[in-house]
């Protein structure tokens, strides 16, 4: 069996308010749904939130589609992305 990947973003700098709101709107959107998985970790202090679109392998191609949406998202609160990794 195939591990899940992953596609992480990193959300320097940003409250806790801002990242549910961002949270809040990943889990309405279809694009999120399954066979994709979001796996989240709210900012504490020290320790910046993360987002991560976990994915099987054979669903790469809407994994991508599904991180194009969560840009859109994470800017419409005038987020700056500062990494994101595989």
């Amino acid at each position: 069996m195939t591990p899940r990947q992953g596609i992480s973003f990193t959300l320097e700098g940003v409250d806790e308010l801002t990242f549910m709101k961002v949270l809040h709107d990943v889990t309405r959107d279809t694009t999120f749904s399954k066979p994709l998985q979001i796996q989240a970790r709210p900012p504490v202090p020290g320790d910046d939130g993360r987002i991560t679109i976990a994915f099987e392998p054979q669903d790469r191609e809407r994994a991508f589609a599904a991180t194009q949406r969560l840009k859109t998202i994470i800017l419409r609160y005038g987020v700056q992305i500062d990494s994101i990794s595989t």
